[in-house]
């Protein structure tokens, strides 16, 4: 430890410290533009400039090392000066358009330049005019004149990111901030570098003059995209959200968000936001109030339970709905003697539900599993299934980490990457099997597992290598290995690595409230069916709780099929989409996160509760409160619930959240032999993964939203006699989708890569299924 002085006060600071650093341990504050505590040090804006005695000119307080005895002076005539010197030079250039600026009112160079420069400039000659950049449909970088070149952007972009895709051109006055020639700019997390500008020159384009900073009231909530629990500000002006900005949290997404999660918010009020109940009768939608809706549904729910039995009804239900919403959908079922529910509608295979001794989550804290010295990703799109968590991955891996990976495409993680293995989904197990195997041999012991006909490859052996070498190393499942159907398998290969490494393992959960769906128990039990039963094996009424089954289901053909062969299927819904219009005979408007207060319970187990931040649009309703009303009409007892706070309460009664998340596995039997075909690789894209992303209209202008292309290997498509970059028919079932097909001897030789969860290819069927594919 070192000893400084800073402004009079005495401290130690650890070994390395910069004066900046020491500096904000004591509260004391140093202006400054270029300096963030995520980022390198640049030292280029020169705000932060201070006297430190002996030495004979003021130093960057960011760039200075601390050292022992040194005594430190922020606010003394020679730093005063330094730093009004700088504001004069930053602000000589600076178009000083505060009146028509975006960023006006939350505008650090205004700020400092009130607090530390002068009442006037003695600079007199024109100021420069440097021509705006378009960076895509999120980032407006109009107005580039205001840029003072602090590259917080740039080096953002490079080292959380991953990729440079900002960068800085010229010299001295010339200097531009600019993206690469003729590109936008396309990462997962892009508008993070909107927080980051300090002043007016990089903005957010659907905000853009909307309205000012001090018309907003600030609210706190969580994010209900991904399971990672992003801590938000929702800023709100007259009943609207107007803006979502991060929480800081450092244990869970320090100081960033994704962009579904800043820009999500368009959807909210989307053109399809249902405001009224409907009903259904000749074919047409009529518009009726609340209490013909909900005595319609008692009607339906009781005549088919009547004329068909508890059984022929489902309920399915969506991990994006909170703690509360699933508690009273599970309890509403179960009082009704429905034990058919389930929330997991992109699964297939629920082998394991039978030998499962807990809920399924990340298997050890978000920190941890970004500190393990050795982590092993299976089945997962990492970048576009967990922006955040992917960032954190990468950062560790600059400080020593070894990511390892097995997964059905080489994608590009903008990762240092110790061992990959890329294998067709028709071989996951067996490539996840020959890590087992390569385990047992480095590690000794026995595992149930059948591993007689496992060839242990290369790679297999280094990703084994490097967890039983690791001090601390995880297994993780991401989405493509919860869907894939063998996920049990490999869940059970997962549980013995594990064991046999000394390894954390678990899942990354899909959607917000995944693990809080888990604990409330919004799964079928007893004879109940689960999701994919339900759908295979058609109910005669479905209750919907908000989700739309043909972007949410594992096989949308086979799900939307059942739903019109219902007697009655029953929406509770924050949207009329065209899926529902069809299928649906009643929806019942429930309130967005937005709108309503609840809980989501993270990956790593942490219940995170919030409020409404603005009141429910129209006569939408927050779904526990329908739920409670649809318990007291159908006479079932224990729905007297008069706050969300009360549900909470309940369902936190059942025991310690802790204490009931368990991966662990009783024993199952694992068949790790791959099979022939050709098989689909399905995944949900970025922007397609809940009922809000898909109506944000921003979002949908994004790269990753674009129409899915399909892709396969040149191999395959030379044997099937289809030329790459043409048209393409693709088969499954009764089902076919035309799209443009290229080729990518990146995947696996027997796969083609086609997204789900899109309008182009709702007609096909399940994600990891065969496929035909031919010329279209």
């Amino acid at each position: 430890m070192l000893e400084i002085e800073i402004d009079g006060k005495k401290l130690t600071v650890p070994q390395g410290s910069t004066v900046m650093e020491a500096a904000h341990s004591v509260g004391t504050y140093i202006p400054h533009f270029c300096y963030h505590k995520k980022l390198s040090i640049a030292a280029n804006c020169r705000m932060c400039l201070v006297e430190v005695e002996k030495a004979p000119k003021p130093l960057p307080a960011c760039a200075t090392p601390v050292t022992d005895g040194m005594k430190v002076h922020t606010h003394s005539d020679m730093a005063k000066k330094a730093q009004a010197g700088v504001m004069e030079f930053l602000l000589i250039n600076h178009p000083l358009d505060c009146p028509i600026c975006d960023q006006g009112g939350e505008c650090q160079l205004q700020d400092l330049a009130v607090g530390y420069g002068n009442s006037s400039s003695r600079y007199q000659e024109e100021k420069r005019v440097v021509v705006g950049k378009d960076m895509g449909p999120l980032v407006s970088a109009e107005e580039m004149s205001r840029c003072i070149h602090c590259t917080r952007c740039v080096r953002f972009t490079e080292e959380v990111g991953g990729f440079q895709e900002i960068g800085m051109a010229h010299r001295g006055e010339f200097s531009e901030i600019l993206p690469f020639l003729g590109k936008t700019v396309d990462s997962e997390i892009s508008g993070n570098v909107i927080d980051l500008c300090p002043v007016g020159a990089l903005t957010s384009k659907p905000f853009r003059y909307s309205t000012r900073a001090w018309e907003l009231s600030r609210r706190k909530s969580v994010s209900p995209h991904d399971g990672l629990g992003s801590n938000l500000i929702v800023q709100v002006k007259s009943n609207e959200v107007m803006r979502v900005l991060p929480l800081e949290n450092e244990a869970i997404n320090e100081c960033w968000i994704a962009d579904r999660d800043r820009f999500s918010y368009e959807g909210l009020n989307s053109a399809e936001r249902l405001k009224q109940p409907m009903i259904k009768f000749d074919g047409q939608w009529h518009e009726t109030d609340w209490e013909t809706a909900l005595n319609y549904v008692v009607k339906g729910l009781n005549g088919v339970s009547a004329d068909h039995g508890k059984d022929a009804i489902g309920f399915l239900t969506s991990p994006h709905s909170t703690t509360e919403e699933l508690h009273l959908a599970q309890k509403l079922a179960r009082a009704f003697g429905v034990e058919s529910i389930d929330y997991r509608l992109r699964r297939s295979d629920f082998a394991a539900d039978a030998a499962k001794q807990g809920a399924e989550w990340l298997g050890s804290s978000i920190s941890d599993l970004a500190a393990a010295k050795s982590v092993l990703v299976v089945g997962s799109t990492l970048r576009k299934e967990q922006p955040l968590l992917t960032s954190r991955l990468r950062s560790a891996a600059k400080k020593g980490s070894e990511l390892n990976i097995i997964h059905v495409a080489d994608d590009e993680l903008l990762i240092k990457i110790n061992a990959k293995l890329i294998v067709s989904p028709l071989a996951l197990v067996n490539g996840f099997a020959q890590v087992l195997k390569a385990v047992v041999e480095i590690k000794g012991g026995e595992t149930s597992v059948d591993l007689s006909a496992v060839q242990v490859s290369a790679e297999a052996r280094r990703i084994a290598e490097s967890l039983s070498g690791a001090e601390t190393a995880a297994v993780v499942l991401g989405n493509v290995a919860q869907h894939h159907p063998a996920f049990s398998q490999l869940l059970a290969v997962a549980q013995e690595i594990a064991r046999l490494s000394g390894a954390s393992f678990g899942v990354l959960s899909e959607a917000a409230n995944s693990v809080g769906a888990e604990l409330v128990g919004a799964l079928p039990q007893g004879a109940g069916a689960n999701a994919a039963a339900m759908i295979a094996e058609p109910k005669k009424a479905y209750v919907l709780l908000n989700t739309e089954v043909e972007f949410d289901s594992y096989n949308p053909q086979a799900a939307v099929a059942a739903m019109k062969q219902a007697a009655t299927v029953i929406a509770l819904t924050a949207f009329k989409g065209q899926g529902l219009l069809d299928y649906a005979d009643v929806l019942l408007p429930i309130a967005p996160f937005s709108e309503t207060a609840g809980s989501f319970v993270n990956m790593e187990g942490k219940l995170q509760s919030f409020n409404g931040v603005v009141r429910p649009l129209g006569e939408a309703r927050p779904a526990w409160k329908v739920l409670r009303v649809l318990g007291n009409m159908l006479n079932l007892s224990g729905f007297d619930f008069n706050s969300a706070e009360e549900v909470r309460a309940e369902l936190l009664a059942k025991g310690d959240i802790a204490a009931r998340l368990n991966n662990a596995l009783n024993q199952l039997n694992v068949a790790a032999a791959a099979t022939a075909g050709v098989a689909r690789i399905g995944e949900v894209p970025l922007y397609q993964a809940d009922a809000v992303c898909r109506r944000a209209e921003s979002l949908q202008q994004t790269r990753d939203a674009a129409e899915p292309v399909a892709s396969a290997h040149s191999g395959l498509l030379q044997k099937l006699g289809i030329a790459a970059d043409s048209t393409a028919l693709l088969s499954q079932g009764s089902g076919q989708a035309r799209v443009r097909i290229v080729a990518d001897d990146s995947l696996p030789q027997d796969t083609v890569r086609i997204a789900t969860a899109h309008a182009a290819t709702l007609a096909l069927g399940g994600m990891f299924d065969a496929i035909e594919i031919t010329q279209g």
